[in-house]
């Protein structure tokens, strides 16, 4: 079974480029990120990325998911998977940057889970997963804005 998690499509008053930069600044992400706290990544196809978010079930504490970079094409797509860490499932996330002019875009994220677990996790995790998604859409959209206004 394939199950499509995906979060609210927001458009951002900045060009691609601009807000590609914000969504790959890591060391920044404790300042404005709800969902992913830290990454550790170097962005190179195939290399891990380390992705520190909150429990599932809202306890204290973080955990990391390790996944694998698959495609970077700035400013349009970030694509990476959980490759083979979880034996019967494979989650791919793409966050997706589109052009709507030369000073505007939309960001949004989905998550496609497949395999033979995909059911028992999406059923478990799939709303903690979409508020997650939303809320990383919401809180780019109003960095990126921040940003902008600090250097207007």
């Amino acid at each position: 079974m394939t199950h499509l998690i995906e979060s609210v499509t927001v458009e951002i008053d900045a060009p691609a480029t601009f807000v590609w930069s914000v969504l790959i600044d890591y060391d920044h992400y404790p300042q404005w990120n709800p969902y992913t706290s830290s990454v550790a990544t170097t962005l190179a196809v195939d290399s891990p990325i380390d992705l520190t978010l909150p429990r599932p079930d809202g306890g204290e504490g973080t955990w990391v998911s390790r996944e694998f970079i698959r495609v970077v094409d700035p400013p349009r797509l970030l694509r990476y998977d959980t490759g083979d860490t979880f034996p019967g499932l494979l989650g791919t996330r793409d966050q997706v940057i589109t052009p709507l002019g030369s000073d505007r875009c939309s960001y949004h994220t989905f998550e496609t889970f497949t395999g033979k677990y995909a059911d028992a996790i999406v059923a478990a995790q799939g709303d903690y997963v979409k508020k997650g998604f939303d809320s990383v859409a919401h809180a780019l959209q109003g960095r990126v804005a921040a940003l902008r206004a600090r250097v207007r």
